[in-house]
C-alpha cells in the first residue's frame, strides 16, 4: 500500500485554529468542542456530521481521454464554467455535512493542495487593489472542512486508490467521491445526505448512488442488478462493469458517490487485479454482496444529474451547460451561443 502523507490544514471563517490531537493517525473527534480546541463545534443532530464526518475523493487518475489538456494539469482542476470540477465536488460535500476529505493524489497533482490552500499573497493583493468582487470568489477557502493528501504510488486502479486511506478512515463508515464527477447543476444535490440516512436506518455494509441511463449507453457504466424492484431505494445483488446493452441487468449506472463500512477493505485486499494490473472497486463491492452483506442503492433525482467530466464531449456539454446558467454571465452567453449556432451549419 502507499505511504500516506498527511497534509492537514483548517479552512474556516475564524482563522488560526490549532491542530487537533490525532490518535494511530485518526483524528481524535473527542476533543472537539473541549478546552483542547473550543472553536471546532460538536453535531449533536446531524447524522453524516456524527457518523458520516469523512470522504475520500480519488484524483489521481492520468485523465488520458482528455489529453493534451491535461499533460500539465489534473482534469479535476478543469474548469466547467468559473470553478475547477473538484471545487464543485468539495462543495457539495460540504453542503452534506462532511468534516474531513481526503484527496488521493498522483504525480502532477499539486495543484490541487494549491488550490485548497490560502494564498496570502494574492488575498494581499486583492485587498490592496479593493478588489472585493474578486475576494468574494475566493470564498471557498474559508469551507469548514479539513484536507488531508495522500499519494498512489502507481495507478492501480480504483481500488487501490481507496485502500490508501484505510488508515485515514480508521473504523469509521466513510463515502467515497469520485473527483471528476459533478451531481446536480452547481452541485446542488442532497444524494450524500439521503445515502447516510440509508445506510444508518439499514444497517447497511455500502450504499452506492445510482442514475438511470440509456440502455445503449451501459457499455460505458458500472451497472447494478436490483435485487427485485429498482425503486428509489432497494438492494443491489450484483455488478457489471461496462456490460453491453443486451447483457446489462439494468440501465442504472453507479453514479460515483458511495458510503462504505471499513469491511470493504478487507474486500479490496481480496481483489485479483485484472488483465490491466488494476484493483477494481465494483469486485470488492461484489464480494459485499457474495456475502449477503446488505449493500443499498439509492436514486439520485433527475435535478441531481451527474456530469462526468471523463471525455471530451462530456465536458464540453458539462462547460456549456453550467456556463448558460451562471447568473452573471448566462444570458449574455446564451445570445453568443445562438448567434453563433445561426453562423455555423451543423456538421454531421
Amino acid at each position: 500500500m502507499s505511504s500516506i502523507r498527511f497534509f492537514f490544514a483548517y479552512y474556516s471563517i475564524a482563522r488560526g485554529l490549532t491542530r487537533l490531537p490525532w490518535i494511530s493517525g485518526v483524528f481524535c473527534r473527542k476533543f472537539a468542542g473541549s478546552p483542547v480546541c473550543p472553536r471546532v463545534p460538536v453535531c449533536t443532530s446531524c447524522y453524516i456530521q456524527k457518523v458520516i464526518q469523512s470522504a475520500v475523493v480519488p484524483v489521481a487518475g492520468l485523465g488520458t481521454r482528455l489529453l493534451p489538456a491535461t499533460k500539465s494539469q489534473p482534469k479535476e482542476m478543469l474548469p466547467v464554467a468559473r470553478k475547477p470540477i473538484v471545487q464543485y465536488v468539495v462543495e457539495e460535500l460540504v453542503s452534506n455535512g462532511i468534516e474531513q476529505i481526503l484527496f488521493v493524489t498522483g504525480r502532477s497533482k499539486g495543484s490541487i493542495e494549491n488550490h485548497f490552500d490560502h494564498d496570502p499573497e494574492l488575498f494581499q493583493a486583492l485587498t490592496q487593489a479593493n478588489k472585493q468582487d474578486l475576494l468574494r470568489e475566493l470564498d471557498f477557502e474559508a469551507l469548514k472542512a479539513n484536507f488531508f493528501y495522500t499519494r498512489q504510488r502507481s495507478q492501480r486502479g480504483l481500488g487501490d486508490a481507496i485502500l490508501c486511506a484505510e488508515n485515514f478512515a480508521g473504523e469509521e463508515p466513510f463515502l467515497v467521491a469520485l473527483g471528476d464527477s459533478i451531481l446536480g447543476l452547481n452541485a446542488v444535490s442532497r444524494a450524500v445526505s439521503r445515502m447516510a440516512d440509508v445506510f444508518d436506518a439499514k444497517r447497511a455494509s455500502c450504499v452506492i448512488a445510482v442514475e438511470e441511463v440509456p440502455r445503449e449507453e451501459t457499455s460505458h457504466y458500472g451497472i447494478v442488478q436490483p435485487a427485485s424492484g429498482a425503486d428509489d431505494i432497494f438492494r443491489i445483488v450484483n455488478l457489471v462493469e461496462k456490460p453491453a446493452p443486451e447483457d446489462a441487468p439494468s440501465n442504472l449506472a453507479i453514479a460515483g458517490r458511495y458510503i462504505f463500512s471499513p469491511v470493504i477493505f478487507d474486500m479490496i485486499r481480496r481483489v485479483q487485479p485484472d488483465k490491466r494490473n488494476e484493483i477494481q472497486l465494483t469486485d470488492a463491492i461484489q464480494f459485499l454482496c457474495d456475502e449477503g452483506r446488505r449493500v443499498l442503492a439509492v436514486k439520485l433525482t433527475p435535478e441531481e444529474k451527474r456530469y462526468d467530466i471523463g471525455n471530451f464531449p462530456s465536458y464540453f456539454e458539462s462547460f456549456v451547460e453550467f456556463a448558460l446558467a451562471d447568473p452573471l454571465y448566462g444570458a449574455d452567453f446564451r445570445i453568443a451561443l445562438e448567434r453563433l449556432l445561426a453562423k455555423t451549419p451543423a456538421r454531421v
